[in-house]
């Protein structure tokens, strides 16, 4: 089973950037397409964006496009979030995921992800 911790959340104005870390642990990485998730307070949890496990394709929620960039960094078992523009309607808690079969991409939805973290919080004040 991999282990996954992120980090780099916080509080930030909105109009403001963040740049989140999740690190694998106990299993590689980079043959599993990985996503980043979040739960907004009192809401589902939702995807943001995912990346191949080669990193050649990418995936965004409509919400986000042109303002995040999801990329991997799979020598360094770390995926990250770069998060610009940020709004009000971003604050919430960040999960990231690893697809729950190798060599996989496409599928978004929670079911498809065996292995998460715990979150980091992301709070956006207007």
């Amino acid at each position: 089973q991999v282990q996954l911790v992120e980090s780099g959340g916080g509080l930030v104005q909105a109009g403001g950037s963040l740049r989140l870390s999740c690190t694998a642990s106990g299993r590689p990485i980079s043959i599993y397409t990985m996503a980043w998730f979040r739960q907004a307070p009192g809401k589902g949890r939702q995807i943001v964006a995912d990346i191949s496990w080669d990193g050649g394709r990418t995936y965004y929620r409509d919400s986000v496009k042109g303002r995040f960039t999801i990329s991997r960094a799979n020598a360094k078992s770390t995926v990250y979030l770069q998060m610009n523009s940020l709004k009000p309607d971003d604050t919430a808690v960040y999960f990231c995921a690893t697809h729950r079969l190798p060599s996989i991409y496409g599928s978004r939805r929670d079911g498809d992800f065996g292995s998460w973290g715990r979150g980091t919080h992301v709070n956006v004040s207007s």
